[in-house]
């Protein structure tokens, strides 16, 4: 398919929100980590965290909303298809290692299970529909705005990524950015891995971050659905 060009955010525009775009890119993405690992470090504060930082994150990318790379949305119906076929390899690959490698299986008393801490369920389906919002719509955008947008470029042209092109081909980043975005997936970095090179290879037929986002936000959906049905919560 053709190249598609991005127009350049107009200075004056950047200029009033007086951020660097490569921290406009950073920020969000530090904030959620920032209250990931505090929800994992005091797991008392999970609900609290995960609200919290929905919210402040969802704020950030209104705010820096200038910055990013306008988002194109051809080939979003691919992005549907990498999606379906995403869950499938994420709940399955996950299984796998689980059942084989010991190192892949998470420990139960650290779990989040949703119907058992919450003691009412007008919180406890709150906490269910901001935490499903926050995974459909909230992380694909931010992440995909990060890795398949900023990192991706960046690896092309360190010194200014916007020199390179949305969906630009290049081994470096096509092997890279899976490998970063596994190290902040935890017991599932090796089902990240190939989850995101096939997000990877979406990006660099359609050029579409847009298809990138709906395929992320069907992978989720999907998977948020399946840990609800079946009470899964180490896939969550």
């Amino acid at each position: 398919m053709p190249t598609l060009d991005y127009e350049p955010v107009p200075p004056r525009r950047r200029d009033r929100l007086a951020v660097r775009d490569d921290i406009a890119y950073l920020l969000p993405m530090g904030v959620f980590m920032l209250f990931t690992q505090a929800g994992a470090s005091w797991p008392g504060l999970y609900p609290a965290s995960y609200v919290a930082k929905t919210v402040v994150v969802a704020g950030l990318l209104v705010w820096l909303w200038p910055h990013f790379t306008p988002i194109r949305w051809n080939g979003w119906w691919l992005g549907v298809l990498f999606g379906v076929v995403g869950i499938f390899q994420w709940v399955g690959m996950q299984h796998l290692l689980e059942r084989h490698f010991a190192l892949f299986r998470p420990d139960p008393e650290k779990l989040f299970d949703p119907m058992a801490h919450f003691s009412g369920p007008a919180e406890r389906w709150a906490f269910i529909g901001i935490r499903l919002a926050g995974a459909t719509l909230l992380v694909p955008v931010m992440e995909e705005l990060f890795w398949r947008d900023f990192v991706w470029r960046t690896i092309l042209a360190p010194n200014n990524f916007k020199l390179a092109k949305v969906g630009e081909w290049g081994w470096g980043p096509f092997l890279i950015v899976p490998v970063i975005f596994a190290t902040v997936h935890g017991l599932w970095a090796p089902t990240a891995v190939v989850w995101a090179l096939m997000i990877g290879g979406l990006l660099l037929w359609t050029r579409s971050l847009g298809a990138c986002i709906v395929m992320h936000a069907t992978t989720n959906l999907l998977l948020g659905l399946y840990v609800l049905r079946y009470h899964e919560w180490s896939l969550w």
